[in-house]
């Protein structure tokens, strides 16, 4: 399994504050979406986030690099979040809503 059950609650407890946060189970992990898209999940037992230039150097700051799907032997567009992130619900909301606003093209 590439992601406990325990692991899956953290996320949806820390991702709550986001408004109308919807997931399903997909290759293995977990996708996080609003409004149908997806702006997060869990892949390969870690929680990453979607990016692009706009918040591509917060996660490089926290030393974080991009998702590379073993699978798909590539990189994806998305991040792990960095612990100390996870752990801050107000903060993980912050780069959470930034994230979807990627995902919707804003």
């Amino acid at each position: 399994m590439a992601y406990s059950e325990d692991y899956l609650q953290l996320c949806l407890e820390q991702l709550s504050d986001i408004e109308d946060v919807m997931h399903k189970k997909m290759f293995g992990g977990v996708g996080f979406f609003k409004e149908g898209k997806m702006f997060a999940g869990i892949m390969d037992g870690q929680l990453c986030l979607k990016l692009d230039g706009t918040n591509q150097a917060d996660f490089e700051a926290a030393g974080m690099t991009k998702y590379n799907s073993k699978k798909m032997g590539k990189g994806l567009p998305y991040f792990e979040v960095p612990l100390d992130v996870l752990e801050d619900k107000e903060q993980l909301k912050k780069w959470g809503i930034k994230s979807w606003k990627i995902a919707m093209g804003k």
